[in-house]
């Protein structure tokens, strides 16, 4: 993938999730406005509808830092860092820590994000996510009874000769994402993989100690 398609790629990541958060917005401002001047109690259906799109919703935000495209050099503030991860992954079998006290770039927020979902696919049951920074590195932990290290795809992301990302699957992309972003940066990044815990490590000088 040249730089100028990976570019392109965000592009349209990055307009889809703006497409898509609009009209899901709109139905859950309706199936409040609904609820509000309902004459008797909501039942569970509306409810159900609206945690899926409140789901939806936080799914997009996060999807749109990650997938989209990092040219707002404004910084994310923390409590908005740490509520994205956390609504994204609300109601599934993982919890998160975001433990990093200051202000990130969007940029790094992306890095951090595509690094959750690489680490997602070693937790095949579930498991805790955590970020921080430390010695000017971005680390990212995956900690679990079960950590599948035997994921081939790590390759793509932490081998300097491996270019090969033709044979990626979808399920895989952020994989190849975090590779290409990374490399654009002269970043290498490191990942060690143990039994319960898997650690993705990178390397950003412009972090603080």
């Amino acid at each position: 993938m040249h730089q100028d398609a990976a570019s392109l790629a965000a592009l349209i990541g990055s307009r889809i999730c703006h497409d898509l958060i609009s009209p899901i917005g709109a139905i859950s401002n309706g199936l409040e406005l609904a609820g509000m001047t309902a004459s008797a109690p909501v039942g569970p259906e509306m409810s159900l509808i609206q945690q899926s799109c409140d789901h939806a919703t936080a799914r997009i935000r996060f999807f749109r830092i990650a997938f989209g495209t990092a040219t707002d050099t404004r910084a994310i503030p923390v409590a908005e860092a740490r509520a994205t991860l956390t609504d994204h992954y609300a109601g599934t079998r993982l919890s998160t820590e975001w433990r990093i006290t200051q202000d990130l770039g969007r940029d790094v927020t992306q890095l951090a994000f595509l690094s959750a979902l690489c680490l997602e696919a070693a937790l095949p049951q579930g498991g805790l996510l955590s970020f921080d920074v430390q010695d000017r590195s971005l680390v990212a932990r995956a900690d679990a009874p079960n950590v599948r290290g035997d994921l081939p795809i790590w390759a793509v992301v932490t081998d300097r000769v491996c270019a090969d990302m033709q044979g990626i699957s979808p399920a895989h992309v952020q994989f190849a994402l975090l590779a290409r972003l990374c490399r654009d940066r002269d970043i290498w990044p490191d990942c060690e993989v143990q039994n319960n815990r898997a650690v993705l490590r990178l390397p950003l000088p412009g972090l603080p100690c």
